[in-house]
């Protein structure tokens, strides 16, 4: 996190800290303060003009308003509403003497950002509401109603985008959460499944280790070349079985293709995207599994920034020698510029002995098809689950 004076602390949940997290400038919302040149500009259009009494409530109220400001990207969410009343109460004490103080009457409905009042209709109702007592006491001061009427619209126009914005902005955090919980829950299924594959699997060999050490011991005298035989075969079985824990241990690094899958809806419906996906859910070799899971992965996330597709649709098929993942899309289409993204893809495939191929046409949608071979020890396995008997 960037470093702050000593005096400003920002919130765990504030503006600037959610800022920061996102990668972006702390004071990227601060931005917002140019607006409040029209604290400057009104006094043109007054019949007071830039009078004494103006510079002099400016000199006060200005950096007052900019303490409140400050407050509403630092403070906890839960606070924040009082430093936006606070502004609105100050351009209403000001008001009698003081035409630019409406400026803080725009900020302070607008920085209200419903935290605390859910829904857009409960904080439009306290706009209108604010507004209608804002007008009220103006007019009582005798205000004329051209500068006043359109106090209210900007309130409620600039409000309710900012509301808008609030509310996609914790979409997307709930959008991320759910991506994030597929993943875990797929991999703590498949850890769950690896660990009992590694309880049967040393049980067993630890069992059969113990019964031929002890039948070589006992042999070791009456019959040394049994015994040897024995021993030999103890060397062979844990060598198996190193083996067989080896393959699980990559298979709990391995991606797994059925959480991508599981994401990459989630992902593309969110954005109106629909997807089927027609996958045999037999198991594949691990190393194969993390690749073509990392290849959907990065092709999905094309299809939602830049394809502009209603519909995509993947499909897996595997013969006796490979596999074919085919990932299309209806959107746009393109000619197709290598990036980091489809040169990583093309390395990790043929890193395997796989291959990429991309077909892109204007309005004809992109259609991606990744190709890996098959181990000759699963493509030898006729009765495997990837190819029934």
């Amino acid at each position: 996190m960037p470093k702050f004076p000593a005096w400003i602390v920002p919130a765990t949940d504030s503006v600037v800290a959610d800022a920061i997290r996102r990668g972006k400038s702390p004071w990227s919302d601060a931005v917002h303060v140019l607006w409040s040149a029209w604290v400057f500009i009104t006094p043109a259009f007054a019949p007071a003009g830039y009078s004494a009494r103006w510079w002099a409530l400016t000199l006060v109220s200005y950096p007052l308003y900019l303490f409140l400001y400050a407050m509403t990207l630092l403070a906890p969410e839960r606070t924040v509403h009082r430093y936006a009343l606070a502004m609105i109460a100050l351009c209403l004490l000001l008001l009698p003497w003081y035409p630019s103080g409406m400026s803080y009457f725009v900020f302070g409905c607008v920085m209200l950002r419903p935290q605390r009042i859910r829904s857009l209709a409960g904080y439009l109702a306290l706009l209108m509401l604010l507004s209608g007592v804002f007008v009220g006491y103006a007019l009582l001061l005798g205000y004329p109603w051209q500068a006043i009427v359109w106090m209210p619209a900007v309130s409620l126009i600039v409000g309710t985008v900012i509301h808008v914005e609030k509310v996609n902005h914790r979409k997307d955090i709930a959008l991320r959460l759910s991506h994030e919980e597929v993943r875990r829950l797929a991999s703590s299924a498949e850890r769950e499944r690896i660990g009992r594959d590694l309880h049967d699997l040393l049980g067993h060999t630890l069992s059969l280790v113990a019964l031929k050490s002890d039948l070589a011991g006992k042999l070791l005298d009456r019959d040394p070349s049994a015994a040897r035989r024995e021993i030999d075969e103890v060397s062979r079985v844990a060598r198996d079985a190193l083996s067989q824990v080896r393959r699980a241990v990559t298979g709990i690094r391995a991606a797994g293709l059925a959480a991508e899958l599981a994401s990459a809806r989630l992902l593309l419906e969110s954005d109106g995207v629909g997807l089927e996906y027609h996958v045999d859910p037999s198991p594949l070799p691990p190393e194969l599994e993390t690749v073509l899971a990392l290849t959907l992965r990065e092709a999905v996330t094309n299809i939602q920034r830049h394809a502009q597709a209603r519909h995509a649709e993947v499909s897996l098929k595997a013969t006796p020698h490979q596999l074919v993942l085919c990932i299309h899309d209806d959107g746009r289409g393109s000619a197709i510029v290598p990036g980091n993204g489809l040169a990583g893809m093309r390395e990790r495939l043929e890193a395997l002995g796989g291959s990429l191929r991309v077909e892109s046409a204007p309005r004809l949608g992109t259609r991606l098809e990744a190709t890996l071979p098959l181990p000759d020890a699963w493509s030898r396995i006729g009765s495997s689950p990837l190819h029934p008997a």
